[in-house]
């Protein structure tokens, strides 16, 4: 009995600390996203987990899912999951909304978690 107990409580745990983990649901960061329309250079001095929506060029591919992000103010690095790239049908040199999360790291630049993004027209 005591094990089994012990085994709940672990599972328990192990659940708690996933939900902590993941952060704030798309939804919530789409909705503050709506609210925070900022440049490169704003996301970069923004708090860790705060939605964002951005407007510029993708310019560069860096590794994996990373890429350069760039606007008029400056760039910032950007996360872009594979099937999120391939559903937008996205290339380097794009010109993107993007929604994302700030994602703030101890010992290398501030980053977005791309959650969704769309090609734009290119304004002249």
């Amino acid at each position: 009995m005591k094990k089994m107990i012990a085994g709940c409580g672990i599972v328990l745990l192990t659940a708690l600390s996933m939900a902590t983990w993941a952060g704030k649901p798309d939804q919530a960061i789409v909705q503050e996203a709506a609210k925070n329309v900022v440049t490169a250079t704003q996301a970069a001095k923004l708090a860790d987990e705060t939605g964002v929506t951005l407007t510029g060029q993708i310019v560069k591919h860096l590794q994996s899912d990373h890429y350069e992000f760039k606007d008029a103010s400056g760039s910032i690095n950007v996360e872009v999951d594979d099937d999120i790239w391939r559903k937008a049908g996205l290339k380097v040199g794009d010109h993107v909304r993007l929604v994302g999360e700030v994602d703030t790291h101890r010992y290398k630049p501030t980053d977005v978690e791309v959650i969704s993004i769309e090609k734009v027209a290119h304004a002249h």
